[in-house]
């Protein structure tokens, strides 16, 4: 197996293709693996990295808390070990947290940035947030991931024709580590570097699938915020976009992309 040696740990990744360096970091509870319809259509244009964070998949899960900052530092411990300068990197959910703490802590090593399903916090503001937070907190307590799994697939995956997803969802989550699972939803909760996203400078791309978790009205006041940045709806998709609606996703993707290497030519929008 891949791994390298990173801020204390080991960290596992994949790479496949050539050219630019692109990252690709995963959601809370999931793993490399999931970036399996990413992988080769974006590894026909760039070198893609996918890793699994600290505590998840088959990188180190070391006791004690952890932090977004922690994690950030991991996946930079891990460009240097790759001789990697900068990277674009795309986040999802957990893994959009962790590049927004790259951007505003190391910003010479983001080329671009593109944030899916996620947010530059996650503090609880109404009655709505603080109860979604406090449901996931309950269910990480309460019961074993292949639990909560049954619980997370059918509203990720709703669809009839999604059986498949679904499934596969259910199998990869249930193989979380109860424990490293907890510290890294309490990692997040609480977590906020909005106060510093007006200094991002590099290319931003926010994506959201129209039924996520939050709408994307919520987005629309965060994206405002970075100069170089816009959002971008991506239709009949929930939480995990890069699953449900792969082929938009990846196009949207590749487009911005192409769009940031050409000097003076701003990304496109795709609505």
């Amino acid at each position: 197996m891949p791994t390298q040696r990173a801020n204390g740990i080991e960290l596992y990744y994949e790479t496949a293709g050539q050219g630019e360096p692109l990252l690709l970091l995963h959601g809370l509870g999931s793993r490399s693996d999931d970036w399996q319809l990413q992988m080769p259509a974006f590894a026909a244009r760039y070198c893609v990295v996918a890793a699994d964070m600290r505590g998840h998949g088959r990188s180190a899960k070391p006791p004690g808390p952890i932090s977004v900052a922690m994690m950030a530092a991991d996946v930079l411990g891990l460009l240097d070990a790759l001789g990697i300068d900068a990277a674009h990197i795309v986040g999802l959910s957990m893994g959009g947290m962790i590049a927004f703490q790259m951007a505003v802590d190391w910003s010479e090593r983001v080329r671009s940035l593109v944030i899916v399903n996620s947010a530059p916090e996650l503090v609880a503001h109404t009655f709505g947030e603080r109860l979604r937070i406090w449901q996931r907190l309950a269910l990480a307590r309460l019961f074993k991931p292949a639990r909560t799994a049954h619980f997370l697939g059918p509203r990720l995956f709703p669809k009839p024709e999604q059986a498949e997803l679904r499934a596969q969802f259910i199998a990869h989550w249930a193989q979380n580590d109860p424990r490293a699972y907890r510290a890294a939803m309490r990692a997040l909760v609480g977590w906020s570097v909005l106060d510093r996203v007006g200094a991002i400078r590099c290319p931003t791309l926010v994506i959201s699938g129209d039924r996520d978790y939050t709408p994307p009205a919520a987005k629309e006041g965060y994206t405002a915020l970075i100069p170089n940045a816009r959002l971008v709806v991506i239709e009949d998709s929930g939480h995990a976009t890069p699953i449900d609606q792969a082929e938009a996703f990846n196009a949207c993707v590749l487009d911005f992309l192409a769009a940031v290497g050409q000097v003076g030519n701003p990304p496109q929008d795709h609505q």
